[in-house]
């Protein structure tokens, strides 16, 4: 019986890895899960560690982060979008367009959107200097700026010609542990109610 029972636990561990990572994929649209699939595959796991989705409380609710990839180069705070159509928008505008089909649909300034991100992180990281926390917001699908893309903003394919191209290492390999294991205590459990408490939070804003 102990036998059976010894080698079941390498059985339940591996059961329950496979359930958080499949509650991860559930929770992640079809923008984050490519987001996700091309940074694990282009980006040397020695060097960088991407988490997905995490939730973190803020003062008045809560927030959810899209992707946040820590590295020796920095720790980066990734909004995604995967839209399609023409896109209109600056760095200083509160609303951005999409035109798809003649039809035209006004969405958030996702640079705006990722500040709040940006700051929760860099609260939660306050022991780094906040200019080693930066946000980038990635567009996926067959969506095309019509005007200048904004500073900060990226297609997926030029998102990993950015990172692959950083070259100056500012963190050393204890202070991206560390980074990532206050992330890791601190984000809010991936369940069902923990995006229902965050939408309630969102509808509470508007």
């Amino acid at each position: 019986m102990t036998e059976y029972l010894l080698l079941l636990i390498p059985f339940a561990a591996l059961l329950g890895y496979a359930l958080k990572s499949y509650q991860a994929y559930r929770f992640q649209n079809a923008g984050e899960i490519l987001v996700r699939t091309e940074i694990l595959k282009n980006l040397p796991p020695s060097s960088w560690h991407l988490l997905n989705n995490i939730t973190l409380k803020i003062d008045d609710g809560t927030t959810q982060v899209d992707h946040i990839l820590v590295s020796r180069y920095g720790v980066f705070v990734i909004e995604t979008k995967d839209y399609s159509g023409w896109l209109f928008g600056d760095e200083k505008s509160k609303q951005w367009t999409q035109v798809n089909y003649h039809q035209k649909n006004r969405f958030q300034n996702p640079l705006r959107q990722n500040f709040k991100h940006i700051k929760a992180v860099q609260a939660l990281l306050d022991f780094l200097p906040p200019e080693q926390i930066k946000g980038l917001v990635v567009f996926t699908g067959s969506a095309i700026f019509k005007t200048d893309v904004p500073l900060g903003v990226y297609y997926l394919d030029s998102l990993l010609i950015y990172l692959k191209g950083l070259d100056q290492e500012i963190l050393t390999e204890n202070r991206l542990q560390f980074c990532v294991g206050r992330l890791e205590c601190n984000r809010m459990a991936l369940t069902e109610q923990t995006d229902v408490e965050h939408q309630a939070y969102l509808h509470s804003r508007w």
